[in-house]
């Protein structure tokens, strides 16, 4: 990246931190609490690295907002608000599976300029700035340039709510899963989005995420050629009660036609 800014270097080391606290939790869980419901999990290891994060963002940038998955919004007069999941794929951890995450954005008057997403499994760092490309450990990524959604994989996920959408969530992966190569559930939509960056994976569909889930990630596919909106094509809710990230033009609009699809308006 030419001439990285001071919030991305700040943002790379605030991650590969709170990585570090991660990993002498992971596989040796003893602490564990649910939210929502009994699937919707949280550890030890979510609050040290979220008071990690909140404290040294706290301390470098005091005049800046921060929102964050565990902890109430931080709300100041600026405008810079940091947004934070201090770990993504809470299930996985648990069930000692290395996909996890650390996602860090920040967001200048509600449009993202910084996003990082680190794996510390894996040591993977996926990162990006507002109009300076997409990286991985300091390697450029490009998305997938194939244009039939026949030849493509895809990944989604599920809410932990089981409302009335429930069942007809699961009618859409069917309809995906018959017109592509087949479907992943990783259970981290930040990695989910890095890995259609890295051209892993060629688009991502999931329904009520959050703010914290999507924000680096988004900007990460963006900034690596890709594209990433609302599921009618409109501008990307900041909520995450929609996302569509996808390599390439044609396989966004094949999969937009697939989710706008009047059987599916129950989710509009």
């Amino acid at each position: 990246m030419k001439e990285p800014s001071d919030f991305i270097k700040f943002a790379i080391t605030l991650a590969k931190k709170a990585g570090k606290i991660h990993m002498p939790y992971f596989g040796n869980i003893d602490s564990l609490k649910t939210k929502s419901n009994d699937i919707d999990l949280v550890t030890e290891a979510d609050k040290v690295s979220e008071e990690y994060l909140i404290n040294s963002i706290t301390k470098k940038y005091p005049s800046h907002s921060i929102l964050s998955e565990e902890s109430m919004e931080i709300c100041n007069n600026d405008d810079y608000t940091w947004v934070i999941d201090p770990l993504d794929g809470t299930t996985n951890f648990v069930h000692n599976l290395p996909i996890f995450s650390v996602s860090i954005g920040l967001k200048k008057n509600n449009e993202t300029i910084i996003g990082v997403v680190y794996n510390p499994a894996a040591k993977k760092c996926f990162y990006a700035e507002k109009n300076k490309g997409a990286f991985l450990n300091n390697k450029i990524i490009r998305t997938r340039k194939n244009i039939n959604l026949s030849k493509s994989l895809l990944a989604t996920g599920f809410p932990y709510l089981h409302d009335k959408r429930y069942d007809i969530s699961f009618e859409l992966f069917k309809d995906f899963y018959d017109r592509t190569r087949g479907m992943r559930r990783l259970g981290a939509a930040s990695l989910d989005l890095c890995f259609v960056a890295m051209g892993r994976f060629d688009g991502f569909y999931e329904f009520e995420l959050k703010p914290w889930d999507i924000c680096a990630g988004a900007l990460i596919v963006k900034e690596a050629n890709g594209i990433a909106t609302d599921w009618d094509g409109n501008k990307l809710p900041g909520t995450g009660k929609r996302i569509l990230a996808c390599s390439n033009r044609s396989i966004h609009n094949r999969m937009k036609n697939i989710l706008k699809n009047n059987k599916y308006k129950l989710f509009f």
